[in-house]
């Protein structure tokens, strides 16, 4: 019996003409030799300036130097810490999104300051080294040593450990998955929660969604090849992958924090999220799945105004009040 490829999905109406703006920015397939390219700077991921990242007074912002991993070199913590809130404090950890090639701890912060004036947390960015200068597990590792060091120094940082929460989206959402199963594995700190916004999870890159989508949207197939050919070299959708690298990769997602897992219905990531979410149900544990409808990936940074942009960012705070809320 013969086969035919699925057409791909149909984007939102509203994101689907603010893509046709973005595609000059943002070309969906992005190769090894673009790199440098794009990390020349793009004006769709500016990052936030530090009078930004006070709003008026309402954060004290510090970067602070804090050791790698075994011996790994130091890595930068940027640190805003809210000023005009009461009661105790929590901490929201990030790990910033850039397919592993490109981005740094202040990319993609403005949403998370509003959740952290909202819920009273401090924000912690962790800089993490990039790929390919440096492979797995060095972009890992450097999260990982970041959590450490945040959750030893919480007295410092003047918030309650239990309130500990991880995030990230995109390829930040990967290695905030795959920190938390270290925190697991290795016996780390304890985690509240996990916010996995559109991760990036396998680096097999064969999914029913990865090809449906090839060529279309933001980040499609290529782009996947190029960031975990970035990361892990000849050994990317090989036997050999470590979950630490491709969380996807991981026999046994039991004993995790609570998950929230988000990803658009027309994009790479979709099917290898869902299947992760079911996977954490399968082995007992919780995980609130949404698969927006007609979203590509990202869209909700990059096309703020539209519907299931603000249904998307409304989710995420409700799943916040309610883990931060529980006793």
């Amino acid at each position: 019996m013969t086969t035919t490829q699925a057409p791909p999905v149909p984007f939102d109406p509203e994101l689907g003409a603010a893509l046709s703006v973005l595609a000059e920015q943002i070309p969906p397939s992005i190769t090894p030799e673009m790199i440098p390219l794009i990390r020349g700077g793009n004006s769709v991921f500016e990052p936030v300036t530090d009078e930004q990242l006070r709003r008026d007074g309402r954060f004290e912002v510090a970067e602070r130097s804090v050791p790698g991993r075994d011996g790994d070199p130091d890595i930068s913590l940027l640190i805003c810490t809210p000023t005009e809130v009461t009661g105790t404090l929590g901490c929201l950890y990030h790990t910033h999104g850039g397919g592993m090639i490109v981005g740094d701890n202040r990319s993609g912060l403005d949403g998370l300051l509003d959740w952290a004036e909202r819920f009273a947390l401090v924000l912690v960015s962790v800089e993490y080294r990039l790929a390919p200068e440096t492979p797995h597990p060095g972009p890992v590792d450097d999260c990982y040593a970041g959590l450490v060091w945040t959750a030893a120094h919480a007295e410092q940082l003047g918030f309650d450990p239990d309130r500990l929460i991880i995030a990230g989206g995109s390829a930040g959402g990967g290695l905030a998955a795959a920190v938390t199963l270290m925190a697991r594995d290795l016996g780390g700190p304890a985690l509240r929660g996990q916010m996995l916004m559109c991760p990036m999870l396998d680096d097999r890159n064969n999914t029913p969604s990865a090809i449906q989508m090839a060529g279309l949207g933001v980040w499609d197939r290529t782009s996947n090849q190029t960031g975990w050919g970035a990361l892990l070299g000849d050994a990317a959708g090989g036997p050999d992958v470590s979950p630490y690298a491709a969380p996807a990769r991981a026999e046994d997602l039991s004993g995790l924090p609570p998950a929230f897992i988000d990803v658009g219905s027309a994009e790479t990531f979709r099917d290898e999220d869902v299947t992760y979410a079911s996977r954490i149900w399968q082995a007992g544990g919780q995980a609130e799945l949404h698969v927006w409808p007609g979203g590509f990936h990202g869209f909700d940074g990059m096309a703020p105004a539209a519907a299931v942009s603000r249904d998307a960012q409304a989710a995420r705070v409700r799943w916040l009040d309610r883990i931060l809320g529980a006793a």
